[in-house]
């Protein structure tokens, strides 16, 4: 079986991604809050892998469902008007479309997560309590593998 599967057309129909070798392929540091890498877009759904870089603040998806995987490092994390938690890997957070949520601290770097967002996510949908915390374009750097 192949190491990564890179597909070659707009929207793979099936894949197969070395998650460990993405998560290596970020920088060390970022001029945006996260980088993220493109595994998937399809309507239903988009996947990505993406490193946090410094604290997030409290924001908001209005389209979409999330699921976060983290696969390295720890980091706080809040969601809604629950105190925050400390997440790790091996484990899931999920949320629904209008939660407003953040990463309020980077404990153990690289903190890096594997994100489904159910349905798609366009890259812009990001949108801060506080529009002076930030905007699509200095949260997320994103790049495609397709």
């Amino acid at each position: 079986m192949p190491k990564t599967s890179k597909p070659h057309q707009a929207s793979p129909s099936t894949a197969i991604f070395d998650l460990r070798e993405i998560a290596a392929s970020f920088p060390d540091t970022a001029d945006t809050m996260l980088i993220d890498t493109r595994l998937t877009d399809r309507t239903h759904a988009s996947s990505r892998v993406f490193r946090v870089y410094r604290p997030v603040a409290a924001h908001y998806h209005s389209t979409c469902d999330e699921y976060l995987v983290v696969l390295s490092g720890r980091a706080t994390f809040f969601l809604g008007d629950a105190p925050p938690f400390e997440v790790g890997p091996g484990q899931l957070v999920f949320f629904q479309q209008g939660t407003i949520h953040g990463t309020p601290a980077i404990l153990e770097e690289p903190f890096v997560v594997l994100a489904v967002d159910t349905p798609r996510r366009d890259p812009g949908d990001v949108h801060f309590v506080n529009p002076a915390d930030g905007n699509p374009d200095s949260f997320i750097q994103s790049k495609r593998l397709y």
